[in-house]
């Protein structure tokens, strides 16, 4: 204890506050460390609603949470060279990889995604891209999903890049 708050705590005393006074500031602390710990373990709500035959959700409600932003990730290993080139399930494999990485990294896992973006250079790597896809998300709760057929990615060489959001504990 301080001596500036010794001091009040003897003035207060002395004026007949003091035990009161005091056991308010103790019961403050602990109510501050409870809500401060309950805010720490609370759990985002998730709720996958109108699930699509295909893999995916229509819609996904979140409440509460930290939600994490993953930029779109390429077939790029660890040493930023390209994996697969030309071959589209080496390809999307080193993607995941990349995407699971990415989650780690910010306390995630792929259960806790939320929604997908794929961007592909060939609509009949669809399957190959679903077959993949389904070893590394909930599918039981899939994340809701946007897939769009472009013309080519930042290079020539990348067959397809995605995006994620996550929600985790805050």
């Amino acid at each position: 204890m301080t001596l500036r708050k010794f001091a009040l705590s003897l003035l207060l005393c002395l004026l007949g506050f003091g035990a009161g006074w005091a056991q308010n500031q103790t019961l403050n602390k602990k109510k501050a460390t409870k809500e401060k710990k309950t805010m720490g373990e609370r759990q985002p709500n998730v709720r996958f609603i109108n699930r699509a035959p295909l893999g995916y959700s229509h819609v996904v409600e979140v409440r509460g949470g930290r939600t994490l932003y993953i930029a779109g990730q390429l077939a790029l290993d660890k040493d930023g060279n390209l994996a697969g080139r030309g071959d589209f399930r080496a390809q999307v494999k080193q993607v995941f990889e990349n995407l699971k990485a990415r989650l780690e990294e910010g306390g995630a896992t792929f259960k806790d995604v939320v929604k997908l973006n794929y961007y592909l250079t060939d609509a009949s790597d669809l399957q190959a891209l679903r077959d993949t896809r389904n070893s590394y998300i909930n599918t039981e709760n899939p994340p809701a999903s946007t897939l769009v057929v472009v013309k080519q990615l930042v290079r020539e060489e990348y067959l397809l890049e995605i995006e994620a959001i996550a929600v985790v504990n805050e």
